[in-house]
């Protein structure tokens, strides 16, 4: 397995453009090979003493933080997804910025690759 992982503020006022954004959006992964695609809205975000969520975007007091994974079943295939939407001939009506536009500003998002290294499963 491979995660992406990614964190943003989004205006509270955005929830739902930003929910209609991703369902949109995040099929597009689906349709390349991830797994499960799973968006949340922050509900219990504490701010730190030296760092947190709200800083690491430097969320603003109208914005909610948001954290968000796509897992895919293996890094391959992740990379093989993520060359062909960089490609140049890559076009895909959901990912159009006009027809779909991101409700937030993706400058302060931030995302990584990540390698699980622990899994642990309840009943």
């Amino acid at each position: 397995m491979y995660i992406d992982g990614f964190v943003m503020a989004v205006p509270t006022a955005n929830k739902e453009k930003f929910t209609a954004h991703a369902e949109m959006a995040d099929s597009v992964f689906i349709d390349l090979g991830a797994t499960r695609v799973i968006e949340c809205w922050g509900d219990d975000v504490p701010d730190g003493e030296t760092t947190d969520f709200r800083k690491a975007v430097k969320a603003k007091d109208d914005e909610a933080v948001v954290f968000s994974w796509i897992e895919w079943p293996d890094k391959k295939t992740r990379d093989a997804a993520m060359a062909k939407m960089m490609s140049e001939d890559f076009s895909d009506e959901r990912m159009d910025q006009e027809k779909n536009p991101m409700p937030f500003d993706g400058k302060r998002l931030i995302f990584g690759g990540f390698a699980p290294v622990a899994e642990l499963k309840g009943a």
